[in-house]
């Protein structure tokens, strides 16, 4: 029998080789976190939750799904630059060009992290994992449906740690004037 430090040190240099995708429900998550901070410019942020998310693990796509034409030109570019991510612009609700896309490449990665409590993914998630991918969800525990959770292989929460409150311009513009009044 193996001698338990051994085996641990063994494991030690074991390197876990996956590819991920992360595919983000982008009205779902804007949502829930401004209803957990209580403030609508609160953003994730994605240079904290992405590296929290894959581990050790490679990242083989980023796809962030939002309804409406209207998608930060900012928040498209740092995707792109910094995950080689894009931006897809939904009609209505993301939950279908999510789940196609998320079938169309099930094949090619090994786990797909989808961000979004929402119970609508529900068969989704059991496709997926009755096609061999492994099914991860990333979201606020409190919007989060205990159904979703109960289906997937992990749960990552979405905390106060992985999102930022931008200043409100009305208090920039507030700022700029007093400050304008004391240099005179």
């Amino acid at each position: 029998m193996n001698d338990p430090k051994e085996t641990q040190s063994q494991a030690e240099n074991i390197v876990i080789s996956q590819s991920v995708a992360i595919l983000i429900d982008g009205n779902n998550i804007e949502r829930s976190i401004h209803n957990e901070a209580n403030d609508t410019n609160t953003m994730l942020n994605f240079d904290a939750l992405i590296p929290k998310l894959l581990v050790n693990r490679g990242l083989s796509r980023l796809v962030y799904f939002r309804e409406g034409k209207h998608i930060s030109n900012k928040l498209q570019e740092r995707l792109h630059n910094f995950y080689h991510g894009s931006v897809r612009p939904c009609h209505k609700s993301a939950d279908i060009p999510l789940s196609i896309f998320a079938i169309q490449v099930a094949d090619k990665v090994d786990t797909i992290i989808i961000m979004s409590g929402d119970s609508d993914y529900i068969e989704l998630v059991r496709h997926l994992k009755s096609e061999g991918v492994r099914v991860e969800i990333a979201a606020v525990p409190s919007t989060t449906s205990r159904f979703i959770v109960d289906e997937v292989d992990y749960f990552h929460e979405i905390t106060k740690e992985d999102w930022f409150t931008l200043p409100s311009k009305k208090t920039q513009k507030r700022r700029s004037k007093k400050e304008e009044k004391t240099k005179s």
